[in-house]
């Protein structure tokens, strides 16, 4: 069967095998709904899913903050990046896209699907100068991401080399953040597309840094664009971001969600505890 696969891959096969109880769970949950409608319309006159429960789906898996790579690794990253086009036989257009996304998303810490579906009307500019990214987010819902200047410096960059205007008084507002290779740069790309750009950069760093750095390697391997998003709030919470600025940009429901991220919590109450009951 071979390892999980992220639901942009195209080697995503989700009834290759029975359904977790989680997602078994989530499947009556909507039959449930399309029940109560058909009897709200007097199609059906009860529903045959009501009241059933699967064992084991209560329990939510936590998010695992694994998934983010180090201030060290991070920078490493990008610095291979860099020398694509000149030590690694990129095309420019390809390393300066990817360069953009690598950039931006860890910036901005947006979903692959966010960041694939962004457009330039989407930006905005507050009377307090402030750059925002007005967007659709999981679940359909309208969310509103701070443009912190690594994003903005980055997407001025990439749009000079898209041979796009960089005043925004010129932009066309369905341009995609995003540009594809083709013929027409202003086109955007797919989910799975941008999924299998980023793979093979993370491949090919892990195959140049496995004799140094077997661990980020490691890492790399396994790495997918939801990394970036782990990376910018683990990140950005070990900088000083206040933990609901983090949860809002991040756009969690809970803050208990972002809380995960704060290991640099733990290790000041490690450091600090012992040093208060340290070894005589």
């Amino acid at each position: 069967m071979g390892p999980p696969r992220p639901r942009t891959s195209p080697e995503w096969r989700p009834f290759a095998q029975g359904l977790s109880p989680r997602s078994t769970a989530y499947a009556l949950s909507v039959l449930g709904a399309m029940y109560r409608w058909l009897i709200q319309q007097r199609y059906v006159l009860a529903n045959p899913f009501a009241g059933i429960k699967v064992l084991g789906s209560g329990r939510t898996a936590p998010l695992d903050t694994s998934h983010a790579f180090t201030e060290g690794e991070w920078m490493l990253v990008r610095t291979l990046a860099n020398g694509l086009e000149w030590s690694y036989g990129w095309d420019a257009v390809a390393a300066q896209r990817l360069r953009f996304v690598l950039d931006f998303g860890y910036a901005t810490g947006l979903r692959g699907s966010e960041l694939v579906g962004a457009t330039l009307g989407g930006i905005e500019i507050d009377p307090h100068s402030d750059h925002w990214l007005n967007l659709v987010g999981k679940g359909a819902k309208a969310g509103k991401v701070a443009l912190p200047p690594l994003a903005r410096i980055a997407l001025d960059r990439y749009l000079v080399e898209r041979g796009l205007p960089v005043t925004p008084a010129r932009w066309d507002p369905h341009t995609p953040l995003i540009g594809s290779l083709g013929q027409e740069p202003a086109n955007g790309i797919t989910g799975t597309r941008l999924w299998g750009v980023l793979r093979r950069f993370f491949a090919q760093a892990a195959d140049l840094i496995q004799a140094d750095h077997p661990v980020a390697a490691e890492k790399l391997r396994q790495a997918s664009p939801h990394w970036m998003r782990h990376t910018h709030a683990t990140h950005a919470l070990a900088r000083g971001a206040e933990l609901t600025t983090v949860r809002d940009n991040l756009r969690h429901a809970s803050i208990s969600t972002t809380s995960i991220y704060l290991h640099g919590d733990e290790v000041k109450r490690a450091r600090q505890l012992g040093a208060a009951f340290s070894a005589p």
